[in-house]
């Protein structure tokens, strides 16, 4: 009766100890480190575990005295039941190597964006280390805009995906541009979701056109047209700005289904239709600069913004078949107002009507 105890104790005693097969995971209490950097663990087994100091850190100078003490927990892997000297031998880099790739397996299954240092740069791309896991980052992926010298992001963080992973070659690339891409489609929802006429944006002009210029935004861009540039209709957009320059807009008109924006330019400066008729007359005698040739006659320059048409039939009263055997352009000209149509923005005039009078109605320009 008291053997079938001692053997119960015993039976008893030994299932209480942690099992110590090669690769299992034991978590125990360190019970003293030495000045050689081996920590001595109590796995609750019949031997102590070791941990050599190559077996904690690949790092040469990892002190383990700076990050555990005498009673704290440790969890490593067992690397041999008898290390020789009779005890467990241990591998906390191994655990900790273990844990990281767990970490990095749920970060590529739920397309996490990581943050990491840029440790090398490549003719191909850029090199960063997450979680002692080598990253490459291709060129192509890298989202960097041509002419940038990617030198710069050497010791950087970037802000990256990976978009491929192979555990068992180790082979990890990771996408800049996956982030960029989807960080931008983002703001612009926010941006046409806040977006409403007669809001005014500072904007960086993005390319000139003989109809325009095109203004980004940050997020988008729009079409500032050459009507809303100058008032004079004969300005060329890059008269008036320069690929680059930082201008103020507003929103004129939206298309948030098909994504378009026309923009106004508050440099256009105030319009000069405005209280025309204090300024000009019927019956009135103008001078101004032929600007314009028309099958149907010429436009007249009165003043920035102001033109007004001199029909063909109003140019002389012998009969010609176009503008050009009487007109030169930037000819100066005197001509009489012969109509006014304010809500139009059309003003008639006639040169036709001075002939033969005191008036040279005709200039050369200079």
């Amino acid at each position: 009766m008291e053997e079938e105890k001692e053997l119960s104790f015993k039976e008893l005693y030994e299932e209480s100890f942690q099992e110590t097969k090669l690769g299992k995971i034991v978590t125990g209490t360190i019970i003293s480190i030495t000045p050689q950097g081996e920590i001595f663990v109590d796995i609750h087994y019949k031997a102590d575990g070791i941990i050599p100091k190559k077996e904690y850190s690949d790092e040469e100078n990892a002190n383990p005295q700076e990050g555990f003490q005498i009673g704290d927990r440790i969890t490593a892997v067992v690397l041999k039941q008898n290390d020789g000297l009779g005890n467990v031998l241990l591998s906390y880099k191994r655990y900790k190597a273990q844990q990281e790739r767990k970490e990095l397996e749920e970060k590529v299954e739920n397309k996490e964006i990581i943050e990491s240092e840029v440790v090398q740069v490549t003719e191909k791309g850029l090199i960063t280390i997450i979680n002692a896991n080598r990253v490459f980052i291709p060129m192509s992926l890298s989202g960097i805009p041509r002419g940038e010298d990617i030198n710069s992001l050497k010791g950087k963080k970037v802000r990256y995906r990976i978009v491929e992973y192979d555990k068992k070659n180790n082979h990890i690339i990771g996408s800049i541009r996956s982030v960029l891409e989807e960080e931008k489609k983002q703001k612009q929802e926010e941006f046409w979701q806040n977006v409403e006429v007669g809001k005014e944006y500072e904007g960086k002009v993005a390319s000139l056109s003989s109809y325009g210029a095109f203004i980004d935004l940050g997020e988008v861009q729009g079409l500032l047209h050459v009507s809303e540039i100058s008032w004079d209709r004969n300005t060329k957009p890059s008269d008036v700005l320069a690929q680059g320059q930082l201008i103020k807009v507003t929103v004129l008109e939206l298309d948030r289904e098909n994504k378009r924006l026309k923009l106004s330019y508050s440099g256009k400066g105030p319009n000069p239709w405005n209280n025309i008729e204090e300024k000009y007359h019927v019956g009135d005698i103008v001078k101004g600069k032929v600007v314009k040739f028309m099958p149907f006659g010429v436009f007249v320059e009165l003043e920035q913004g102001i033109e007004g048409l001199v029909h063909i039939s109003q140019i002389t009263e012998r009969k010609i078949t176009k503008p050009e055997e009487e007109l030169k352009l930037n000819q100066h000209v005197n001509a009489k107002i012969i109509g006014m149509h304010i809500e139009e923005k059309r003003i008639e005039l006639s040169i036709k009507e001075l002939e033969g009078t005191s008036n040279e109605y005709k200039e050369e320009l200079g």
